[in-house]
């Protein structure tokens, strides 16, 4: 009964996507919710350095952001001080929203790291966000971009993971592990473009600007 429930409204979602997508739709003016976790929020840094913020500026989009140091796709953080899972506030974004991208994994990387059952939960949890974005939000535009390729144990699975729950709900995915020419794995790569030598996940602000225009074009390929 639960699979007919999920067919059923993927089905008339599909439906829904496809009579909106028959009127070319371009992102200027419209508006543009970023939800995840530190990559969002960009740490310790201002918002408006962010390559998503920037983005958006250049789009003329009205910019909103739903980002979280420490935030989990699937798992909360209450008890550790980060807050709930992203599958417990993404309705914190306006209903009216026409954009919306998903930047997270990195934190539940470490959490699913050698554990195939904390993996399993996981991808539940994603599957649930999904379906949650999809019902919630018909008529926006959803996208979602991976972490990093960091070499530690758990990315590669999450990032796996993330392409193929989204792909059954025709979710667009910027894999920015492959695509976005972010090289954790090289030291001065990191002294240069990260906020800190030894940190694997925030950009600085000349770190962002590597990823404006890729991130302009992911946008507008929604």
């Amino acid at each position: 009964m639960k699979h007919l429930i999920r067919t059923t409204t993927l089905l008339a979602l599909s439906l829904l996507t496809m009579q909106s997508c028959q009127t070319p739709s371009t992102p200027e003016g419209k508006t543009i919710c970023i939800i995840g976790d530190s990559y969002v929020r960009n740490h310790r840094r201002p918002v408006e350095e962010t390559w998503h913020y920037k983005a958006a500026n250049k789009l003329n989009m009205t910019y909103h952001n739903y980002g979280r140091n420490g935030s989990c796709i699937a798992f909360n953080r209450d008890k550790e001080g980060f807050g709930p899972s992203l599958l417990e506030r993404y309705r914190q974004m306006p209903d009216s929203t026409d954009y919306i991208l998903v930047i997270a994994g990195h934190n539940d990387a470490r959490k699913v790291a050698g554990k195939p059952d904390t993996l399993h939960i996981f991808r539940q949890r994603l599957d649930s966000l999904c379906l949650g974005l999809r019902t919630h939000y018909p008529k926006a535009r959803i996208g979602f971009v991976t972490p990093w390729d960091v070499p530690e144990e758990g990315f590669k699975e999450v990032n796996a993971l993330i392409h193929e729950i989204c792909k059954g709900y025709e979710i667009p995915v910027y894999n920015a592990a492959t695509q976005s020419g972010i090289i954790v794995a090289d030291s001065a790569f990191r002294k240069q473009y990260f906020q800190g030598p030894r940190d694997q996940a925030h950009l600085n602000n000349a770190g962002h600007d590597l990823m404006v225009e890729k991130g302009e074009t992911f946008i507008r390929s929604l």
